[in-house]
């Protein structure tokens, strides 16, 4: 057992700065309000005062919070007024991350996040700054019930012995290709749009006016060349964005989980306990499908009620479509990419994908043909993307049953194909319009985890007979488990 500590000096400062970044947002409409009536100093002393009731409540949040590692949990009291003791036992905690952000490595810091087996995440604990050598300690005595030697200790290691075990890393190059072809650029053109619209309301209505006079007052040809070149800065901006989110990104494979270190500006190493992951999808963009490339997740089982931070983790970001099933054998043998005997959707399932999507355009272009007929090609156009959609949704959507896995691939944009263990399977149901009765079809929707982080696998229009043999493999092997 080990006396009570504190964290290191550091956690003040990133108290101090998540305690600003929440005032800000919190009190950004009132300073708004107070620098348009030109109340300047209203703003200063309140900024002030602000900050030094934040500065004050963060050393005494850091004088009051302890914690105490012991053979089989570790003890964290924390609370200025009120005092708050929990104990958390190493039985019950399915992850421990290390991730250190810019501050972190300046300090030779490290955050350690510990994840419990419960839905609540309240139970959870993060030491936001310790030392890197006691943060592997945390990790390992927690973990692995080991003690490490007082030596420096490498932040790659694992602290398991030193066989050999299988691992993958990507290479610069295949991340450039995986920022190129990733569309993250959209997500940031979002963004910009999303901060321009709040920026509006902040620019003085003189300089506004100017600017959009100037933009509306250049030649079709300058505006053409501006948006190409805003294209071109969003695209490397997205490429930048996959390169500081998966530098260096390795994988290693352990006795009972994956070990996964990346990041640029923050270094992240996580582990994935193998007996959470619930299924393992291999998800082809609409730009990566030529190519022949994609990328591997697992879905796991989250332990905080209402987060999807670890409903989706990324096992690789980018591999060709023909090495995945090496790279499952190698890394995850447990889950097998071996399809070979696939069962698509009937010929008579077609139109009922090609109403679902069409339908509504469909609706639209013969309303504008007789209102709007000189506009009424653009809801045509968008018809006609909808029934080619609906036609490769169709030919790409089936399954397969091998074994104890049942693979199911569905597609809106991107083709994604999951493997599902049959014990991981929580639920499975069969739906039935009266029109697909007639026509001996019906839709399967199977679940994983539990109904609260639950995600559902819905496959719509098999053969009748289809899905009556999927729900018998789910029964059978079921009721066998249960001999």
């Amino acid at each position: 057992m080990s006396n009570p500590k504190r964290l290191h000096p550091a956690a003040m400062i990133f108290s101090v700065i998540h305690s600003i970044k929440t005032s800000i947002f919190s009190l950004l409409p009132i300073v708004i309000l107070a620098i348009g009536e030109a109340k300047w100093i209203y703003v200063v002393i309140a900024a002030g005062a602000l900050v030094t009731i934040i500065i004050i409540s963060s050393i005494l949040s850091w004088l009051r919070y302890t914690y105490q590692l012991e053979e089989d949990q570790i003890r964290i009291e924390q609370g200025v007024l009120i005092r708050k003791k929990r104990t958390i036992s190493k039985h019950r905690i399915q992850s421990i991350d290390l991730s250190q952000n810019i501050i972190h490595r300046i300090f030779g810091l490290t955050k350690v996040q510990i994840e419990t087996a419960g839905n609540d995440h309240k139970i959870d604990a993060t030491l936001h700054a310790v030392t890197m050598d006691e943060g592997k300690m945390v990790h390992d005595q927690l973990k692995y019930n080991q003690v490490p030697k007082d030596i420096e200790v490498d932040t790659n290691e694992h602290p398991e012995d030193e066989k050999k075990h299988p691992s993958r890393k990507i290479t610069p190059k295949a991340l450039i290709i995986a920022g190129s072809t990733s569309g993250s650029f959209g997500v940031i053109l979002g963004l910009i749009g999303l901060g321009f619209s709040e920026i509006e309301s902040i620019i003085p209505d003189r300089y506004y006016n100017h600017a959009t006079d100037w933009v509306f007052s250049q030649a079709i040809q300058i505006l053409i060349l501006l948006a190409i070149v805003a294209l071109i800065i969003l695209w490397l901006l997205g490429i930048l964005v996959t390169l500081i989110q998966y530098w260096d990104f390795t994988i290693t494979r352990y006795e009972k989980e994956l070990f996964i270190t990346r990041g640029l500006l923050e270094k992240k190493q996580s582990t994935i306990p193998l007996k959470r992951i619930q299924a393992v999808g291999v998800v082809e963009t609409i730009i990566h499908q030529p190519l022949g490339l994609a990328k591997i997740y697992v879905d796991i089982a989250s332990g905080e009620m209402g987060s999807d931070s670890e409903m989706h983790t990324v096992l690789f970001p980018l591999i060709r479509k023909s090495e995945v099933q090496n790279f499952l054998r190698e890394l995850l043998p447990e889950y097998e990419y071996n399809i070979d005997q696939w069962i698509s959707l009937p010929k008579r399932a077609l139109p009922y994908y090609l109403f679902r999507l069409a339908i509504l355009p469909l609706i639209v272009t013969i309303v504008f043909y007789f209102t709007l007929t000189d506009w009424a090609y653009i809801p045509l156009i968008v018809t006609i993307l909808a029934c080619l959609l609906a036609y490769f949704q169709y030919k790409t959507i089936g399954y397969e049953i091998k074994g104890e896995h049942l693979f199911i691939r569905n597609r809106d944009l991107s083709k994604d194909t999951i493997i599902v263990k049959h014990r991981r399977l929580q639920a499975m149901k069969k739906k039935q319009h009266f029109i697909q009765k007639k026509q001996n079809l019906a839709s399967l929707d199977t679940a994983i985890l539990n109904k609260f982080l639950g995600r559902h696998f819905i496959v719509r229009d098999l053969e009748q007979e289809d899905v009556d043999k999927i729900s018998d493999w789910y029964s059978y092997q079921k009721n066998r488990s249960n001999i």
